[in-house]
C-alpha cells in the first residue's frame, strides 16, 4: 500500500513538472462544448479525472475487502471462543475420568500355576504316545 502510494506521488510529481514546462494556449473541443486554456491546467484536469476514476472503479473492492476481513475477524473471535470452552471442558472430563479410575476397584492378579510343564498340542490329542513305554519296540 506504501509503495502504491509513493509511486502515485512520483507520477504526480511528474505531471506537475510537465505541465508547467508546457505552458502554452490550447483549444479542447468536444461535441458542442469548446475549452480554451493552458496546456498546464489540461494536463492536471486529465491526470485529477484519471485519480477520481480509478478511485471509484477501486473502491467497491477496497469496501468488500473490509467486509471479508470484518467478518473472518469475527468468525476467528468465535472459533477461539469455542476452541477455549471445549479445552476446559477437555479438562473437566480428563478429571473425572482420572477420579473415576481412582476409585474404580482394581482386578486381583491372576496366578497361573507354574508347576505343570508344557504339554503340547501333539501330547494333548495324540494321548501319551510321546512316551518311551508307549513307543512300539520299548520294554
Amino acid at each position: 500500500m506504501q509503495l502504491a502510494l509513493i509511486f502515485g506521488i512520483l507520477i504526480a510529481m511528474g505531471a506537475v513538472i510537465f505541465a508547467l514546462q508546457n505552458n502554452i494556449p490550447v483549444t479542447v473541443t468536444l461535441a458542442l462544448w469548446r475549452y480554451d486554456g493552458s496546456l498546464a491546467m489540461l494536463l492536471l484536469l486529465a491526470l485529477g479525472l484519471g485519480v477520481l476514476v480509478a478511485g471509484l472503479l477501486s473502491s467497491p473492492a477496497v469496501i468488500r475487502g473490509k467486509w471479508t476481513i470484518s467478518r473472518l475477524k469475527r468468525q476467528v473471535a468465535d472459533l477461539e471462543r469455542r476452541l477455549a470452552e471445549q479445552e476446559k471442558r477437555n479438562v473437566e472430563l480428563a478429571a473425572n475420568l482420572a477420579a473415576e479410575v481412582a476409585a474404580r476397584p482394581q482386578p486381583e492378579a491372576v496366578v497361573t500355576p507354574v508347576d505343570k510343564p508344557y504339554v503340547g498340542l501333539r501330547t494333548l490329542l495324540g494321548g501319551a504316545r510321546d512316551t518311551p513305554a508307549a513307543k512300539p519296540g520299548a520294554e
